[in-house]
């Protein structure tokens, strides 16, 4: 009988199971849930039943972990926004729709007290998110836009680049813990009415007319759905 081999795994998948991404994944779940002053080194240890000693051998402190953190949740934003950008649809309101919609769920994971507690714990943390924000939102949102103009639905009138500065003025001056306490806001909810208010002033009537439709048939296929689940055809 032969002898199994040995099953190989692709260095993404070692990494995934390497402790250094495990204390990694551990810490993104509980510091964007509960803030970052909260948890503790030996919470984290404890979750993941290791030794401080072995935590701290892979992060010298809580502010490096953080680090790691950081650039994993934007590795892992960069790289489901490439896989948008790089279908290169012809339906650029549909990849325009993806786009908000991987922002949304990326959002949706970071709580109040993780943005409060970076800011006032970790402030050249805080500057290290705003910069790669910035780099995310000039390129992937330039990219749309771009595209959108080439099919009309961007509008000709206002350089793309004004668009994008727009864009990250407002950003940079709501998405902050201050001014979203003040105005009642999470991270989801106010970086998403910033891009409807930008949005509504940068599409063209083409654009507006083929939302309309967009919509339109997405009603008429939910209705068809909920009539062919009510004859039982689904």
């Amino acid at each position: 009988m032969a002898t199994p081999r040995p099953k190989r795994f692709s260095p993404e998948r070692r990494a995934e199971n390497s402790a250094p991404q495990r204390i990694v994944s551990a810490a993104r779940r509980y510091f964007f849930s509960h803030g970052f002053r909260s948890v503790t080194m030996d919470d984290l240890a404890a979750e993941l039943g290791m030794s401080k000693k072995t935590l701290y051998a892979s992060f010298a402190s809580k502010t490096d972990l953080l680090r790691a953190v950081l650039l994993d949740k934007f590795r892992s934003i960069e790289v489901d926004l490439d896989g948008i950008v790089s279908a290169r649809s012809s339906d650029v309101l549909g990849s325009l729709h993806q786009l908000l919609a991987c922002v949304q769920r990326h959002t949706e994971e970071i709580q109040p007290p993780f943005v409060r507690d970076i800011r006032r714990e970790a402030p050249e943390m805080f500057e290290l998110v705003q910069s790669r924000r910035r780099d995310v939102i000039q390129r992937y949102f330039g990219k749309i836009f771009d595209d959108g103009r080439k099919a009309g639905i961007i509008r000709k009138d206002i350089p793309i680049k004004l668009m994008i500065e727009i864009l990250l003025g407002a950003t940079e001056a709501i998405m902050n813990p201050p001014k979203m306490a003040e105005l009642g806001l999470t991270p989801k909810s106010g970086f998403l009415s910033i891009i409807t208010v930008i949005l509504e002033g940068v599409i063209t009537g083409k654009g507006r007319s083929k939302e309309t439709r967009r919509l339109g048939d997405k009603e008429i296929r939910s209705g068809e759905i909920t009539r062919a689940s009510a004859r039982g055809d689904v």
